[in-house]
């Protein structure tokens, strides 16, 4: 985790600035680091403490803007080629900011409702892969309008999500590998095309249903 120093207000945007201790030393100007769930570049470094450029489309779209001197964030580098993969890929790009409905405690674990839009339950399975903050996590039951997940201690003890309670907000990425399928088949409205012709051009193609 990382702690946040300052959020400054600037033209079309704002500057982000905070201190760790891990990833700071060996950051460098230019590196992409996933703050909360987001993607951002490293503009500036002083020792341990980084700072980052923040668009007004990121402030609208992700709860970055609503962040305080001291709070928690969670904070990853870049995937290397040759880094052991865990979890799922996470690209730091944020479909929906959720918020916290409850957490409760079950035996050492932690469960969690996230409140979600449509927008990102429709790549959500059960049992698939769900992105909370930039946390690879598990969704355990998907439901009207949000969903259910649990974290280890472990993942309590290192993440802000083991901070956070009701009401809190959360940047929410569904699994890419989902986003692809739901294009594929021809769910996403695409100006100009028919959503069900294409659905039925794809079913064609493969082979699954005649085309008389």
């Amino acid at each position: 985790m990382g702690q946040i120093l300052s959020l400054k207000n600037r033209s079309g945007g704002a500057v982000l600035s905070l201190k760790t201790k891990e990833i700071g030393p060996a950051a460098g100007i230019g590196d992409s680091i996933c703050v909360n769930g987001v993607c951002l570049t490293v503009v500036k470094k002083s020792g341990t403490e980084l700072s980052f450029d923040l668009s007004d489309e990121t402030l609208q779209s992700t709860n970055l803007g609503s962040l305080k001197k001291g709070d928690l964030v969670n904070l990853e580098p870049s995937l290397m080629p040759s880094s052991k993969i865990g979890g799922h890929f996470v690209t730091g790009h944020v479909d929906a900011v959720g918020r916290v409905r409850w957490k409760a405690r079950s035996g050492d674990m932690l469960k969690f409702e996230i409140e979600a839009p449509q927008d990102v339950l429709k790549f959500l399975v059960r049992k698939g892969s769900v992105a909370v903050d930039g946390i690879s996590l598990t969704v355990v039951d998907i439901l009207k309008n949000g969903f259910t997940l649990v974290i280890i201690p472990h993942t309590a003890e290192l993440t802000s999500l083991g901070f956070k309670g009701s009401g809190d907000s959360v940047n929410i990425e569904g699994d890419i590998l989902g986003k692809y399928v739901y294009r594929f088949l021809g769910k996403e409205e695409i100006p100009g095309t028919d959503r069900e012709a294409g659905f039925m051009k794809t079913l064609m193609e493969g082979g699954y249903i005649g085309q008389d």
